[in-house]
């Protein structure tokens, strides 16, 4: 019998006891629609962490910090002695946690760090209100976007650093509040910016509008605006009108850029050389590490009560096709009397398991990815409408191939040992079977 022909014997034999085929489809159905879904969760969170790396920072930058040598903040186990080198830490913790302030001395110290290929500052900037044409004045913050920071927008452009025009991108939430008939009006508008000097003098900034923020997780924005570099120089000279030149260079931290093709050995090394000099470095995957980390767990352990559900399935193989065996013994001594061999017997009842594992997978994964669909885009209207972006249930070609070809291996595995059975039945006997 030639190996089409084997195939073909295998598929039509499947339906021969419709009902009990049917059952052990639908058991690894179950199997199949969880781990689909499961799979799908952790790809489309997984998709949307990986999205919003660029606008929390790019991937060859690390902020870094000098902190004191002892505790930072307010300790667990009292008050920290106080550190007339300390600056606020600008991050989020316990309230009056601080960092030891960056100088320019530090900057060129960071600089010459071997694998070091450019340090900025971070620059600290707190404005009172932002207002339009003079109209509600509303609290707001200044973000910043460093080299390989994009913001996602729904109107305009990003801020040009080269321009010595004062220039903001507004987030998407303060564009009515303002006054501002619509996104696509409010480009090319002047706001202004309050922002209270060392002297205790409220400065006024205006600058023009040249993009607005969607709102997101990670955005750069969320309830800031995005100066370009003059308009930040122009805040930050105001803000600090009054200090003394050498109290104005003091910084919480400063952006450290590395080589984009740095291996996670060449950054771990790095942040060791940091360390030697006194300086914590954190990358962004650093950051996103953990959340990634746990989403990841979550969704294995989700994977392994789908594997279970599977294995259960295989035992339903295991028994249709005992029973398919023990049905056809008359069928399977004539294939052997007219010269199949116990390969191709075997052959023959493994391809119909592995055929059961298929159209209980294909069904699963289908409808799996119908329903995820669906709910993922219900969700995304209502619970996770705060998200944008966020496909809450992704599915990846790859995952659902290897989804399939796991569940047939399973399935073919499950087969052996009844088709062990029918392989090694003798012919004679088998004729002879009532």
């Amino acid at each position: 019998m030639r190996t089409i022909d084997l195939i073909g014997s295998a598929v039509s034999n499947t339906f021969r006891s419709k009902t009990r085929t049917i059952l052990t489809i639908l058991a690894i159905f179950v199997g199949a629609f969880t781990l689909t879904l499961t799979s799908g969760l952790g790809t489309g969170i997984n998709a949307y962490i990986d999205d919003t790396v660029t606008s929390i920072g790019a991937s060859d930058v690390m902020t870094v910090t000098k902190t004191p040598e002892g505790a930072t903040g307010i300790a667990a186990d009292g008050p920290v002695e106080y550190n007339p080198d300390a600056v606020a830490s600008g991050q989020p913790g316990p309230p009056g946690s601080t960092v030891v302030a960056l100088t320019p001395t530090d900057l060129d110290t960071l600089a010459g760090i071997d694998g070091v290929l450019d340090v900025q500052a971070t620059r600290s900037i707190s404005p009172d209100f932002i207002q339009f044409d003079g109209g509600t004045k509303y609290v707001v913050g200044v973000g910043s976007l460093i080299a390989g920071q994009s913001i996602p927008l729904v109107s305009g452009a990003d801020p040009d650093n080269g321009s010595a025009e004062l220039q903001l991108v507004l987030p998407v939430s303060y564009v009515v509040p303002l006054g501002l008939s619509d996104d696509d009006s409010a480009v090319g508008q002047t706001v202004s910016i309050a922002i209270t000097d060392a002297e205790r003098t409220q400065q006024l900034v205006e600058a023009t509008i040249v993009g607005i923020a969607e709102e997101g997780l990670a955005s750069p924005t969320g309830a800031s605006i995005v100066p370009n570099d003059a308009l930040s120089d122009a805040l930050f000279d105001s803000q600090n009108i009054g200090i003394p030149a050498d109290q104005v260079e003091r910084y919480a931290s400063a952006s450290m850029w590395f080589d984009p093709a740095s291996t996670d050995a060449d950054i771990s090394a790095l942040k060791d050389r940091l360390v030697d000099a006194g300086y914590t470095g954190t990358t962004v995957a650093d950051q996103l590490g953990m959340f990634k980390t746990v989403i990841d767990g979550i969704v294995l352990v989700l994977n392994a009560f789908a594997i279970i559900a599977l294995l259960a399935a295989s035992f339903g193989i295991v028994n249709t096709l005992f029973m398919s065996v023990q049905e056809r013994t008359r069928e399977i001594g004539l294939m052997k009397a007219m010269g199949m061999g116990n390969g191709r017997v075997f052959s023959l009842f493994t391809i119909e398991a592995a055929f059961i594992g298929f159209l209980g997978s294909a069904i699963g994964v289908v409808i799996a990815m119908l329903a995820g669909s669906a709910i993922s885009s219900a969700l995304s209207g209502s619970l996770l409408a705060d998200l944008p972006g966020l496909t809450l249930i992704a599915f990846d070609p790859i995952a659902i191939a290897v989804i399939i070809v796991v569940v047939m291996a399973i399935a073919f595995l499950a087969g052996t040992l009844p088709a062990a059975r029918a392989a090694r039945a003798d012919p004679v006997d088998s004729l002879r079977y009532e």
